[in-house]
């Protein structure tokens, strides 16, 4: 937050702006009951909550049961004061972006990708890569300015490295959806390792995707950009696109000076 700014509190929103209201879902190793509810209630009244209200409560297993809890935090945030590093993304229309590739690299960006590791939840690199995307937006294979290699799931990190340095990878797509005990960040290590290894981590743009993945966590792994929910094959393909194009000393979008 630059000095002098005025902060910009905000709090949990459930009925009505500012109220505080919360919604949290967990498992007890309790079998449902009036002392497995209460426990529920108990938990969130620890946590600092009010006005809780246990609005569901299922068996999840054997003498394990889900519960949804409702309640109230007095918590605020000061979202002017928060450092939090994003992943920029300005969006030329796919025939634009064709178009300024072929006219301004003359080639084809070559983009390998796929699940690493044990990891074999391709839905993920499917919707990036793959020509039909999802909700309405193309996949990297439709792009005519990409050569887009989806590899599919539980890939090897030594052997997609290897794979990147044969085709002359300009980025590398990784979507890691297994994440119990953080194996995906030791996964994820393991890649870059190997870029490295075979001196070509800095010619190739490295990318990390998933459900748990964030800019800042992807930057802390050593990757290049970090997508997490909610991304767009657009999203990418404008951002492998600029990043590509700079370092051949051309320009994805014009720059504007008052």
């Amino acid at each position: 937050m630059s000095a002098g700014a005025e902060p910009h509190l905000v709090r949990p929103y459930g009925d009505r702006r500012d109220d505080g209201v919360v919604q949290l879902s967990f498992v007890l190793p309790l079998p449902a009951g009036e002392r497995a509810r209460e426990a529920a209630a108990e938990v969130a009244r620890r946590m600092g909550l009010s006005g809780v209200l246990v609005a569901a409560m299922e068996r999840a297993a054997d003498g394990y049961t889900f519960f949804v809890v409702y309640g109230r935090t007095a918590v605020a945030v000061d979202a002017s004061a928060l450092d939090v590093p994003e992943v920029i993304v300005r969006k030329k229309s796919f025939d634009e972006l064709n178009a300024i590739v072929e006219r301004e690299l003359g080639r084809r960006i070559v983009v390998l990708g796929a699940c690493t590791g044990s990891d074999a939840h391709a839905v993920g690199i499917d919707a990036i890569m793959n020509m039909k995307g999802y909700a309405g937006d193309y996949g990297l294979e439709r792009y005519p300015a990409f050569d887009a290699r989806n590899l599919g799931a539980q890939v090897e990190n030594a052997d997609l490295a290897r794979r990147c340095a044969e085709a002359g990878a300009d980025a590398v797509l990784v979507s890691q959806v297994v994440t119990q005990r953080d194996v995906h960040k030791e996964n994820a290590r393991q890649l870059v390792d190997e870029l490295e290894r075979l001196g070509i981590r800095e010619r190739t743009l490295a990318i990390l995707g998933g459900p748990r993945i964030d800019h800042r966590l992807a930057l802390e792994l050593g990757y290049d950009a970090g997508f997490g929910p909610g991304t767009k094959p657009s999203d990418v393909a404008n951002w492998i696109a600029e990043r590509v194009l700079a370092r051949a000393g051309k320009r994805l979008h014009e720059e504007h000076h008052e």
